[in-house]
């Protein structure tokens, strides 16, 4: 998380896909749209199949650690009124603690910030139902025990709410690829 632009998707309970962005504002540019209005023929075929997509393009709030590990706990959650500076604080100082705990790499806060531009054939092909996250929480680690032990925890639907966030989905993947720039040009 050196820039602090993401865009993410979930789709249905199987995938979590994270990019990194040079800038935010790549996600509006005209090569990134025209990329997005003219899918490649397995795009074509695939994109029906994708369900409970939830597309999110964020700003990285607060990030401390690693990225890259074995797994990633996921949370999808909202401030509630009023709350969200002190979310934050609480969230950033849990990220310092927690990314020093054996089997724990990182903790990282995400806000959701749409692009302006409007719908793209690949949403259409999708039926526009994409979904957003309002704040997203990611957690990498090796130890998938260390990671099971803090949702249970400080990132428990009820010391959440105790924080001041609403959550609404908690989801731990596995790392099956991560590519770096080189790999994929």
């Amino acid at each position: 998380f050196t820039n602090n632009n993401l865009d993410m998707a979930v789709s249905g309970e199987g995938f979590f896909v994270m990019y990194e962005l040079e800038d935010h504002a790549v996600l509006a540019s005209a090569p990134y749209v025209a990329r997005l209005n003219a899918p490649t023929p397995w795009s074509t075929k695939m994109m029906p199949l994708h369900r409970n997509m939830v597309r999110t393009q964020c700003q990285v709030v607060h990030s401390h650690g690693g990225v890259t590990a074995r797994h990633a706990l996921t949370l999808r959650c909202s401030p509630a009124e009023g709350q969200a500076e002190a979310l934050q604080r609480q969230l950033a100082a849990l990220a310092e603690s927690v990314s020093q705990r054996p089997g724990i790499v990182g903790l990282h806060v995400l806000r959701h910030e749409a692009p302006a531009m409007a719908a793209t054939t690949e949403q259409k092909i999708r039926g526009n139902a994409d979904r957003a996250a309002d704040w997203i929480i990611v957690v990498s680690g090796y130890d998938l025990d260390a990671l099971r032990k803090l949702e249970g925890e400080e990132l428990s639907e009820a010391s959440l709410r105790a924080s001041g966030a609403w959550p609404e989905t908690c989801q731990l993947f596995s790392l099956a690829y991560t590519a770096i720039p080189p790999d994929v040009l």
